[in-house]
């Protein structure tokens, strides 16, 4: 399998103010290849439609490359990214928040055909139905808009928007999340079917784990902004090699009630992405964290072929011998709760009278 996309490095960090800034994205890398469906999940507030929109580039990284079929598209101009924007296309999470009220089904699949441009007026009609039928629509449904749909039909016309020009990456943000169990299995399916008859390759985002279970080849499991464990979708469900992906799994409700792994918890709460320090970021939380663990955050290790995961401890983890860390002291401050504890109060962010040249670690320019 050749190629597609390649990400590396990618950050996305959000200025607040001269001294702080929300870290969406932290070092993400990965690699699609055509064909190809790649799960990224994560809770919400992980990180994971900003790094759709980076790749597409609808929110500019603050750091990082995109690869994109051997071109580097990271910080092209937009005259020279136009012309790939027909192979990169996106569908959005709400069918019909994302559908304009006053066109019709016909107006809004064939737009990107006008904007594409090089087809005839019959080519494009032939390219719409061609398009309907794929996802199960036909011509009654060609005037209709899109309060006249129902919510499968409205994703449905979403997803034929995306797929009419034939693009090679479709980033598909939550495509099931507002539907009902009978309709989202059978948009499932309907992206199956297209993946095998275009070749389009996925990067499929979604905290809905038997729908990425379904569709993906690979999954990406991101905590915080960063990616904790990768691997094949066999692999993260066989066995998992970072605290995080297990409690997430074990959270999983399956229709199958034979089909259900230990109960895995973590404890407290996702702590601020504000100034985040660089250590482990689920070291707050962590039932075998240990102090070593905010020395650094740690990267993505090859624990088996083509399966990676960013713990210490993944030995011990996997093999049940990780101990359990000692509770903090009564009343002394935890990593988790007091992020600058041990720091230099003058630094601390929003001290109007500290560090007055403050600027972003990655892009070194003041906010």
């Amino acid at each position: 399998m050749s190629e597609l996309l390649r990400v590396e490095g990618l950050v996305k960090h959000f200025p607040l103010d001269r001294h702080r800034y929300v870290a969406a994205v932290n070092d993400v890398s990965f690699v699609i290849g055509r064909g190809e469906t790649l799960g990224l999940v994560g809770e919400s507030g992980s990180g994971k439609t900003t790094v759709g929109r980076c790749i597409l580039r609808l929110i500019e990284p603050t750091a990082g490359r995109v690869w994109f079929d051997g071109r580097d598209i990271t910080s092209l101009p937009d005259e020279q990214l136009r012309p790939l924007r027909h192979r990169l296309q996106l569908v959005f999470q709400e069918p019909f928040a994302s559908l304009n009220p006053r066109r019709n089904v016909r107006q809004t699949v064939e737009e990107p055909l006008l904007l594409q441009g090089g087809m005839s007026a019959r080519q494009r009609s032939d390219r719409l139905r061609e398009t309907l039928a794929l996802v199960h629509l036909g011509d009654r449904h060609l005037g209709r808009y899109p309060n006249q749909l129902t919510a499968s039909e409205q994703q449905r016309v979403g997803i034929a928007r995306a797929i009419v020009t034939h693009p090679d990456l479709v980033v598909l943000d939550e495509p099931t999340s507002s539907l009902d169990q009978t309709v989202r299995a059978e948009i499932l399916d309907v992206l199956v079917d297209l993946q095998d008859r275009l070749g389009t390759a996925y990067l499929f985002i979604s905290h809905d784990l038997t729908a990425v279970e379904s569709v993906s080849h690979r999954i990406a499991i991101m905590y915080l902004g960063r990616i904790v464990e990768s691997g094949s979708t066999q692999q993260i469900f066989g066995r998992q090699y970072h605290p995080y992906s297990r409690a997430l799994l074990s959270a999983v409700l399956y229709p199958d009630p034979r089909r259900k792994l230990e109960p895995f918890t973590l404890r407290g709460e996702i702590p601020s992405a504000i100034n985040p320090r660089d250590e482990c970021a689920l070291y707050g939380r962590c039932p075998i964290g240990l102090p070593s663990c905010t020395e650094s955050a740690p990267p993505l290790e090859e624990v088996e072929a083509g399966h990676f995961a960013a713990c210490f401890r993944w030995r011990e983890f996997v093999s049940g011998k990780a101990t359990a860390v000692t509770p903090p002291v009564e009343g002394a401050p935890h990593p988790a709760v007091s992020r600058w504890a041990g720091r230099d109060p003058a630094r601390r962010p929003g001290d109007k009278a500290a560090d007055p040249e403050w600027c972003s670690p990655v892009t070194k320019q003041e906010r």
